[in-house]
Parts: C-alpha cells; sequence; structure tokens
C-alpha cells in the first residue's frame, strides 16, 4: 500500500446535495477496494488559474489516501468518466 495525495476539482454547477454525493462516492471507491482514506479536505470554491471548459471558479478536494494499486487505478478510471470533474491529480506521497 502506498500514500497517495488526490486533487480534484468539482464543476462550480453542481448543486450542494450533488456535489455531497459525488464526493461520497469517490471516497467509496477506495473503501470498498481494501484502501484507507486518511483525510478529506474540501477547500470550497475557489477562483481557477486559467479557464476550464469555460469555467472561471471550481470547487476543489484535496484528499490523503494509502492505497493499493487496484483502489488508485479504479479511481482514475472513474474520474474520467465523470463529467462533473474538470481536474484532477494524484500524486504519490513518499513522506
Amino acid at each position: 500500500m502506498r500514500r497517495y495525495e488526490i486533487m480534484y476539482i468539482i464543476r462550480p454547477t453542481v448543486l450542494e446535495d450533488d456535489r455531497k454525493a459525488l464526493i461520497e462516492e469517490l471516497n467509496a471507491i477506495f473503501t470498498s477496494r481494501g484502501a484507507e482514506v486518511t483525510n478529506v479536505n474540501e477547500w470550497g470554491m475557489k477562483d481557477l488559474a486559467y479557464e476550464i471548459e469555460k469555467h472561471k471558479k471550481g470547487y476543489y478536494v484535496v484528499m490523503d489516501v494509502l492505497s493499493n494499486d487496484e483502489a488508485r487505478i479504479e479511481f482514475d478510471r472513474i474520474v474520467r468518466i465523470k463529467e462533473t470533474i474538470i481536474r484532477y491529480l494524484i500524486l504519490k506521497n513518499e513522506r
């Protein structure tokens, strides 16, 4: 198992209830595959450095996970499919 720091940006047009459900769904990808979500930090609505798909703002979520390859690969696959996620980044955390 490796530590990862994951950041993703949700479209600003997603309603609050749908956003909470999406965050729970993405967390469940890890927990259902034997990984552990150690921290979820919602930064909230922030200005983007540049426009992404005509959006100037986005809802930022940063999470720390202790994950196996299966869960990380499945998360990567699901996030690519979701239209409500406009950007994401998975970083291996070596600390």
